[in-house]
Order: C-alpha cells, then structure tokens, then sequence
C-alpha cells in the first residue's frame, strides 16, 4: 500500500524534536522528506548520544533521533556559504514543502525565509514551527516545549503533584513537541488539499504555546469564563462519581475507572468485583445518591481492590462492559495486545541486528499498519539529493571542495 502523500517531497531545516516529529509523520504517510542538518554535527539531537542523555554510551541506539527522524534522508550542507544556500534553493525548486523551525532572524541572516523559498518554487507550502507564534513581542524569541508549552501555555496546571513547593516539570521528554508536530503534518495535509483544489500555496504556522492551549482547550476557556486560574484540585476520596476514580490493589498497582453513566454499569460493577453491598444498600442505589455518599462508597471500593492483586482484577472485569484500565509501565505498553494487534509499535534492525521498536504516528490508512526504517546517517544523502535535484556529479564534486556539503 502507498501512503496517501506518496509523491510528495518535503525539505526539513529543523532540530530538535518538536517539527521533525512532524516530518516523521509525513513520512508515516509516505512522503519523501530531505533532512537538511550543518555541517559539524548535525541536528544537535545527535549530540546526546555523547553527552551521557542517553543510557549506553556511543554504541546504544539514539532514541531521540530515530523517533522523529526515522524514514528520512539526510543532508548536510552549510547553509552559511552561498554555495550551500544555493544549493538549499535548488532542493526547494522540486519540493513541495518547506518544513523549518530556525527562528525568524536565522532565517533572514541565512537567505532562507518565505520570499527566498518562493522566489525559487512560487507553488511551494511554507511550514514554520515556532515557540509563540509569528506575530507579537515574542515572535523572534526561542522555544522549548519545558517552557513555551508546559509552563507558559497553562498544561503545567493539569498536573496535581508538587515537589518542595514547585510545579511539577514536564512530563517526559519531548511532551510537547510530538503533539506539535503531529498538529503541523495534519496543517501541511491541508495545505497540500487546499492547493491541489484551488492552485493557492499557504504558510502554515503551529506554535508550541498554541498547541499547549489546545491542550487544555476546556479550562483556559473556563478561566475566562469564571474566572478559574488552575485546573480544580479534587480529593479521591470524595469524587461526584465513584465510578470515575483510580484505586490500588493489594500489589501496589492501580486500575483506572471511568463510568461516566455510571447508573448503566453500576449493578453489573459490583457483581464483577464480588461486592453486593454496592448495589443493595439504597445509599448507593443511583448516582445521585452515591454522590451524597461518595466518601463511604469510595472508602468501600478503596478496600474491595486493596484485597486482591491486579492480576485478579484482570480476570474479574475481563468481561466487564464498562471503561476501564490499569495503569500500564512504558514497559508493559512493548506488550499490550493492543499496541501489538494495531502495528502501533514497528521496528526495525539496529545495530547487530537488535530489534528497535519506534512508535507509529496515530493515524492509519486502508487498515494498514505503518512500517519504518532507521533514521538516516549524519550526511548520508547528500550526493545523491543534490543529484536528483538536477545537479550534475561535478557540479556536487564542487560544493564537497570547498566544504559547502559534507
């Protein structure tokens, strides 16, 4: 099966991981995508495989390239010599995207803004990443997902823990920057619709910041609303709904419920986990009243799953017709019979032939499920790019002796 942008060329100018994330997903769905990285070293990300980031020193897979940048073909050239540029000019002249996250003044200072681009390919789609967006005092300011998306964007205030009195940091690497991404290859799809059915070119634009706030869409409009400035802190042990609410088992793990219509399940709950009094004692006998209730219903649910290990659970609401799930490791997710029925895990052969498992772009086409190859060597295409492109091999030669492409 071809992916649905098969046939689509794609130039990235980025680092890190917020927009190549997004080329990895345009590469899920089958476009051609020319990494363009400088010369000494590469994407930056490169660098944490020798910077100890990364757990198993320089002969251990670099994770944080291969997720965002599998699928690619790399370039290295040195944007910074006219040569280089030119030769930048002469990939955008067949593209059909121009994908960077380079700030607006990097850009300037190297020739490659949206008049450059388009002075070469007029029909060309500009795709720019940006910390907080392309207009305002902060248009040309550096962004990070920690900071532009977690704390300034309000996603921090999602979070209930606090250490020592501080917010709580970031969840994970990259937290931000793969739903930024993921929102860039969908605003680039529609580009390419739009200009297929109305000749028009676009410039997309998707700011961390803006992903953040769509993130957490129904709160920041709540504050406005009402004046809320966090997301509301809630007690587990008095929730509105008992049917919606985390409790531990006897082997300190933790099974997550959400009975939204919990009158529909409710019977059926209490039989599944072996516990009549929930549906006998008339102060639990609908939601309303289980509200009234909730801190005795909790505290019974609270020592009904403290009794048996989560295995026990799992056998008990296999059949179970309502929402639930354990609270899986990153671990266990290698084994989910979902995630493995789904292809929502592909892997290559890495190193002497060790299985690397990358994790696929949400969206599939045709029931097929995405298949991927390694990130690409530092450099590994450039000869070849630059020759398809329309080049000549000595032309190339040229560029390779005076340090113009590596």
């Amino acid at each position: 099966m071809t992916g649905p942008l098969e046939g689509i060329k794609v130039i990235e100018v980025a680092s890190w991981m917020f927009i190549p994330s997004g080329g990895s997903v345009l590469v899920d769905w089958g476009a051609e995508v020319l990494k363009v990285e400088p010369m000494v070293g590469g994407d930056p990300q490169r660098g944490l495989i020798t910077s100890g980031l990364i757990p198993g020193g320089a002969a251990a897979v670099n994770f944080m390239i291969e997720q965002p940048n599998r699928g690619k073909q790399s370039l290295a050239i040195d944007l910074r010599k006219s040569e280089g540029r030119e030769a930048l000019l002469k990939l955008c002249e067949t593209a059909d995207v121009f994908l960077t996250n380079y700030l607006p003044q990097v850009r300037r200072k190297l020739g490659i803004d949206v008049d450059d681009i388009r002075e070469r390919n007029p029909d060309i789609i500009i795709a720019r990443g940006s910390g907080q967006g392309p207009k305002g005092p902060d248009a040309e300011a550096g962004g990070y997902d920690g900071a532009s998306f977690w704390a300034r964007g309000g996603v921090w205030t999602g979070a209930d823990s606090q250490a020592n009195g501080f917010p709580q940091s970031q969840l994970g690497p990259a937290f931000g920057d793969v739903m930024g991404g993921l929102a860039t290859a969908g605003a680039i799809a529609a580009a390419l619709l739009k200009r297929e059915r109305t000749g028009e070119t676009s410039i997309v634009d998707v700011s961390l910041l803006a992903t953040a706030m769509w993130q957490v869409s129904p709160m920041v409009v709540a504050a406005g609303v009402y004046g809320m400035e966090s997301f509301p802190s809630s007690d587990r042990t008095s929730p509105p709904n008992p049917g919606v609410n985390s409790y531990r088992t006897s082997d300190d793990r933790f099974i997550s419920f959400i009975l939204l219509q919990s009158d529909k399940f409710w019977a059926e709950f209490a039989d599944c986990i072996e516990c009549p009094i929930l549906k006998e004692d008339p102060r639990f006998a609908d939601a309303a009243l289980r509200r009234e209730n909730t801190v005795e219903c909790t505290r019974i649910l609270d020592e009904t799953f403290a009794a048996h290990p989560l295995d026990h659970w799992r056998e008990r609401l296999a059949d179970f017709s309502g929402v639930w799930s354990p609270f899986q490791t990153l671990g266990e997710l290698h084994n989910d019979v979902q995630a493995l029925a789904n292809g929502y895990l592909p892997s290559f052969s890495g190193p002497e032939d060790k299985e690397v498992r990358l994790v696929a772009s949400p969206a599939q086409f045709d029931e097929v499920a995405i298949e991927v190859t390694r990130a690409p060597e530092h450099g590994e295409h450039t000869e070849l790019a630059l020759v398809d492109a329309g080049m000549s091999w000595e032309e190339v030669a040229e560029l390779k002796a005076i340090g113009a492409i590596l």
